[in-house]
């Protein structure tokens, strides 16, 4: 079994670098970090960074999880490779482009390209945050794929990840720690990046910051509302090139894990998206970029 330890980041591509960065400091709050050969690194909390935009074609490049040490990381190739999942060791450049001593990289069934990671950087400094959202830590990312049941099958049956809620066959929310999920497939036709996700200190901060987007004319995608299974209330927006970000407050925690039971909402149920019964329509994907194992520089 591969333990994963928590996410790590995401990287997206970009055809207009300048303007991927500039909603993210400016509209979502994130700290640009710094910038180094065509990569722009955004920060959120602890890490060196939860989001790194590299300029080219646009689309999601690859989704991180860490693991402990570099002796989990031969383990998870090992075992990767013997479940017959191709893998790729990344290179030193690679380590150095994603902040992390070393990784590797594998796609999932549908996919999605995924990287695991050991040693990713950290930064003890206060975050400079581009403006007052209430961000607090980089909270999940969501993937998609065209059978949710089946990429609960790869996740649960290679790694520690177990199934928290079921939202119909639309969706699996998925925890490696007590936080309800941190990872979620969501039904989709072709492999991408869902959303991501940055919890916030409190219920006022989602509503200033619906304001705000409103006022600077984003697109918003569902909310503000209250999932019913994470109890969390939610704001998806739309930035650049298609990728949805997510605030969010009041995350449960499943702190008992031997009697915590998974439920099934009904997708077609109007308050099985949002208790609030709010908007329940679909938001848009970031596509995945289709490249060869080891080819991300």
């Amino acid at each position: 079994m591969i333990n994963l330890r928590d996410i790590a980041y995401v990287r997206s591509g970009t055809a207009d670098l300048e303007a991927a960065v500039r909603f993210a400091v400016d509209i979502v709050g994130l700290q640009e970090q710094e910038r180094d050969d065509g990569a722009a690194y955004l920060r959120a909390d602890h890490r060196h960074h939860c989001l790194a935009f590299v300029e080219g074609e646009s689309g999601v490049l690859a989704s991180a999880f860490s693991l402990g040490d570099e002796n989990e990381l031969a383990d998870a190739e090992r075992q990767l490779e013997a479940a017959g999942v191709p893998v790729a060791r990344g290179t030193s450049q690679q380590a150095r482009a994603r902040r992390v001593r070393d990784l590797l990289a594998f796609d999932d069934p549908f996919g999605n390209r995924f990287e695991l990671v050991v040693d990713q950087a950290r930064d003890a400094r206060p975050v400079a945050f581009g403006r007052s959202a209430g961000i607090t830590e980089f909270g999940h990312l969501c993937v998609d794929a065209p059978d949710v049941r089946e990429a609960y099958r790869f996740w649960s049956g290679l790694f520690n990840v177990r199934i928290s809620d079921w939202i119909g066959d639309w969706a699996a929310l998925l925890r490696i720690d007590q936080v309800h999920h941190k990872l979620a497939v969501f039904r989709g036709g072709s492999p991408g990046l869902c959303h991501i996700n940055f919890q916030v200190t409190s219920l006022d901060d989602v509503m200033r910051s619906w304001h705000f987007l409103e006022e600077n004319g984003v697109e918003i995608q569902q909310g503000p509302g209250r999932h019913p299974q994470s109890t969390a209330v939610f704001l998806y927006f739309k930035g650049p090139e298609g990728l949805t970000y997510e605030y969010s407050y009041g995350v449960q925690l499943i702190e008992d894990e031997a009697s915590w039971q998974p439920r099934w909402f009904d997708p077609m149920h109007p308050a099985s998206i949002d208790m609030w019964c709010g908007t329940s329509k679909r938001v848009s994907t970031q596509p995945q970029v289709r490249r060869p194992l080891g080819a991300d520089r």
